[in-house]
């Protein structure tokens, strides 16, 4: 019968060389990372894959030679250990990840944290479904049971017979503050706005702008969910009587998430409500799934854009700040999508206007994460600049007409210098 573990226990299930799966954000295990990390001279080539992990832990930063951390998504945590050239980082796509893993690793153990067990045997992964999730009765998981995180609904459950065992670790999960919004997030939301009809289903991401659009949503109806990161505005939405999902074409009236990330207020909302559905992101953010969602629209971030529409989304002055996440997964849904829209969006400036986000080259080091091929409408404090099926000159035109104005003469002049403008 699967048991509570002791420490020793827990480490007895790790093998030499095992490649362990750790969730995004809140399925981060404290408990099981504590005791790999107090037993890590028992561990020999032990490998930690994870995207965006929540804490500042000595095994991120090299401290034991037999426990190592490899990151799909950079976060505070990781962001210095990476740059200093101590951990590795692997590119990936969000959906891609599950397929990627098991390409890639042994799989040998999942961690997760879990909601108390049910009357039926149940656990769920509560705030998370992610790229774990799909592995539930294939690969082996212990599981760290947590009475503070929310039982939720979804391809998010598992049951006490597919676990290897469990220890308990009862904490407040870790809340993400809002971003307050500025004068140039209004600016930017606003002309997001004037695109998203009523019976849309949005893919919305956390920051100031995804903010400012949700604060001016409240008076749409019959708007739909479906985001990799479920945010703390959509409850508001759902309380303004905005969202309802009746026009969805996939999981009408279900809000689909493949996370939650935000304050108490979210976590308490999706406690055991049915209307939220937790999926993996092998479905949540393929391409194929998102464009059968004829009216999806797509709001997400760069910090960098060429004119020739490369956004640099994952580096900020030439060096790596997070990954690709999930952002040319909607990009290209929106693209098959029958009415499909995307929008990247960016202040034009950066430190007090002294330095254009819309340049003529992306600055050296830089990343492209969503390519001019796929890049659909880019939006600054300025503007929008449309940019699908419009061509390289005509691009440059209407990217630098949404740069600040203090650069706009330069950027025209180095554009028709480049023979990017005729």
């Amino acid at each position: 019968m699967t048991r509570k573990l002791s420490a020793q226990e827990v480490v007895g299930l790790i093998d030499q060389g095992a490649d362990i799966i750790i969730p995004i954000a809140n399925g981060e295990p404290i408990q099981l990372l504590d005791i790999l990390e107090e037993h890590a001279d028992q561990l020999q080539g032990v490998k930690i894959h994870q995207m965006l992990a929540l804490r500042n832990r000595p095994y991120i930063e090299g401290a034991y030679e037999g426990l190592k951390h490899v990151s799909y998504f950079l976060s505070g945590a990781t962001r210095k250990v990476y740059q200093q050239a101590k951990m590795e980082l692997v590119p990936n796509n969000f959906h891609e990840v599950p397929r990627m893993l098991q390409k890639v690793t042994k799989m040998s153990m999942m961690m997760t944290v879990v909601s108390p067990m049910d009357e039926h045997g149940f656990f769920t992964m509560g705030t998370q479904a992610d790229y774990v999730s799909e592995f539930v009765g294939k690969v082996p998981f212990i599981v760290e049971v947590n009475d503070q995180m929310p039982r939720t609904y979804g391809r998010n459950q598992i049951h006490i017979s597919q676990i290897a065992g469990y220890v308990e670790h009862n904490a407040p999960l870790t809340e993400e503050k809002a971003s307050p919004i500025g004068d140039k997030d209004l600016l930017i939301a606003s002309s997001v706005i004037e695109d998203i009809e009523d019976g849309d289903t949005l893919q919305i991401g956390i920051g100031s702008v995804p903010n400012a659009v949700i604060s001016m949503l409240k008076d749409h109806r019959h708007l739909g969910i479906h985001t990799e990161m479920l945010p703390d505005g959509i409850v508001d939405l759902i309380e303004a009587g905005a969202v309802d999902g009746t026009r969805k074409f996939t999981n009408p009236g279900k809000i689909v998430a493949t996370f939650a990330y935000g304050s108490k207020k979210l976590y308490d909302f999706i406690d055991d409500n049915p209307v939220v559905e937790f999926l993996p992101v092998s479905i949540v953010n393929d391409p194929r799934e998102i464009a059968l969602e004829k009216n999806i629209v797509s709001i997400n971030a760069t910090t960098e854009v060429d004119l020739f529409g490369q956004c640099a989304s994952e580096t900020v002055g030439g060096k790596y700040y997070s990954s690709s996440g999930g952002q040319i997964d909607f990009a290209r849904g929106v693209r098959f999508a029958e009415n499909g829209k995307g929008y990247i969006c960016m202040t034009s400036t950066a430190k007090n206007d002294e330095i254009s986000r819309i340049n003529l080259q992306l600055t050296p080091g830089s990343v492209v994460t969503t390519g001019k091929n796929d890049v659909d409408n880019i939006v600054t404090e300025y503007g929008m600049a449309r940019l699908h099926g419009v061509s390289i000159s005509e691009r440059a035109k209407r990217l630098i007409s949404i740069a600040h104005p203090k650069f706009r003469d330069e950027l025209m002049f180095d554009a028709k210098k480049q023979g990017i403008i005729i």
